[in-house]
């Protein structure tokens, strides 16, 4: 391991974890591990009360980010106001694409799964599977937005929501 330190991530950032969304770094910690001593971010995930240790030089590698820019998260917004893409793949299929677009910590591809799955209120009920791959896509891209913008989720929330009922009209 060389010691150059190229940690763009710091205490108290804001950071997109893939697998799990956005959450804040907390400490950047030494630990040994097998006779090795690693270096940590420490991360918090305060809505799913949890902390992930995360290795400083696998965060990249494993798709960690700081949280999107303004340009990427009107680019996200401009992707649900587009036209549902529904393929009509057999829906283990499209589940198993949905859900690869969720934890890939992608903005954009979070935003096309809210746009696919995104039911008004004329259309037919979802499935439960299919309401559950909804809500978490619309979680991540709320609290994204939220944490990019520095307001509240619900307020995120609203602003998301008025985009997909803009749509329907």
């Amino acid at each position: 391991m060389s010691k150059a330190r190229k940690t763009e991530f710091r205490p108290d950032d804001y950071v997109v974890y893939p697998a799990h969304g956005v959450g804040q770094i907390i400490s950047i910690e030494q630990q040994e591990v097998a006779g090795l001593t690693l270096e940590l971010f420490v991360i918090s995930f305060e809505k799913d009360k949890m902390t992930l240790r995360v290795p400083t030089n696998k965060a990249t590698e494993i798709g960690m980010r700081s949280l999107s820019s303004p340009d990427v998260i009107s680019r996200a917004m401009t992707t649900l106001r587009g036209k549902a893409r529904v393929k009509r793949a057999m829906w283990s299929r499209r589940a198993q694409e949905y859900e690869q677009k969720i934890n890939s910590g992608d903005l954009i591809a979070i935003a096309e799964v809210v746009r696919d799955l995104h039911r008004s209120d004329d259309q037919r009920e979802q499935s439960y599977s299919e309401r559950q791959l909804y809500e978490a896509a619309l979680e991540r891209l709320t609290r994204e937005v939220a944490a990019a913008s520095g307001g509240d989720e619900v307020q995120a929330a609203r602003q998301v929501d008025e985009v997909l009922i803009s749509r329907a009209a």
